[in-house]
């Protein structure tokens, strides 16, 4: 069987699938793509042929428009395809909806490519399956022992309990506007929080694909045009940048949030002027990353982006051959600036 490294390969556009023709994820506009997941950092425009998940392909056209692809391929879980020499199908990856893992085989050989994922249970999208490989391909944004994310259900009680205690304030989280805005919004429903949840429009567009994709969300409305008392008491949810300019500023004594993995870093949070930092990642954490390298087996592990060199030093430490991709370009797309 051939090595995957004799057959996918680390190019100028991103990581290449050689006897496949293809890209996974690619930095530039190529003839061939496959997509892990919606994220810009991850669905660029421009692509030639792009393959997905049919829920992936969805965001990417309400985001990219005419950009999302000359041809447009829908793959189901599980459904493979042969592409070139290659036999491809996707997995799920459990970071946003659509999110997933592309498994490859060629002449025997097998390489998963993770895109991002977390494996903690989210009412938004197909929970993270472990696929067994000769090479898994993984993503390290939380790669070090500190980050150990706590339940996220416990993070909207606090949320709530923050409600509870000032009743007179306005609650603004700040939430990126693909994934983490909706899994906020379904975690609050799953807590119980049945009254209207208001949005910055920025946020509206995604909610709606979510929606149309069969994703409920609740009572969902416009906080620009709602009347100043309705918003006393009242959860918004906003893109994190305009948690901290004028949008804000019209809320009623705003108690200003953020969901991110970030908070976890409290500097992160003092800075931001975030008075209640709500950790709730859509990566996977430590001991997540850990728990996958042994559940998918690989004896080889490659890491894209994130802090790889200790995860590939906890990969040796149970006799995992670690190697560091250094692929530039990616990273948690809620820190760049909001469109």
């Amino acid at each position: 069987m051939p090595h995957p490294e004799t057959w996918l390969k680390v190019l100028p556009n991103g990581l290449f699938c050689e006897p496949g023709g293809f890209y996974i994820d690619p930095l530039r506009p190529v003839d061939r793509a496959a997509i892990t997941h919606g994220h810009s950092d991850h669905a660029r425009a421009g692509h030639r042929a792009v393959l997905a998940t049919a829920d992936t392909l969805a965001v990417m056209r309400a985001r990219l428009g005419d950009g999302a692809g000359q041809s447009q391929q829908a793959l189901g879980w599980h459904e493979p395809v042969t592409v070139g020499d290659v036999r491809v199908w996707l997995s799920p990856a459990g970071h946003v909806l659509g999110s997933a893992q592309v498994a490859m085989e060629y002449q025997g050989s097998r390489a998963v490519v993770s895109g991002d994922y977390k494996r903690v249970a989210d009412p938004t999208c197909a929970g993270f399956e472990p696929v067994a490989c000769d090479v898994f391909v993984t993503e390290a944004t939380f790669a070090l022992p500190v980050f150990v994310h706590p339940p996220p259900g416990g993070e909207i009680q606090r949320l709530l309990d923050s409600v509870a205690l000032f009743p007179a304030r306005t609650h603004v989280v700040g939430c990126y506007s693909l994934g983490k805005c909706q899994r906020v919004i379904a975690l609050l429903r799953q807590a119980g929080w049945d009254k209207p949840i208001w949005l910055h429009g920025a946020l509206a567009a995604m909610c709606e694909v979510y929606r149309q994709r069969g994703v409920a969300l609740g009572d969902l409305r416009p906080a620009t045009v709602a009347a100043k008392a309705e918003l006393v008491g009242a959860i918004g949810l906003a893109t994190p940048s305009a948690v901290a300019d004028r949008w804000a500023r019209r809320l009623e004594d705003p108690v200003v949030a953020l969901a991110s993995g970030w908070m976890r870093v409290r500097q992160r949070a003092k800075s931001r002027g975030v008075e209640l930092p709500l950790t709730i990642s859509d990566h996977a954490d430590w001991n997540e990353l850990n728990t996958t390298l042994d559940d998918v087996g690989a004896p080889e592990v490659w890491v894209t982006h994130g802090r790889e060199d200790a995860l590939i030093h906890a990969a040796a430490q149970r006799g995992i051959r670690g190697r560091a991709l250094r692929l530039l370009g990616y990273g948690e797309e809620e820190e760049a600036a909001e469109p």
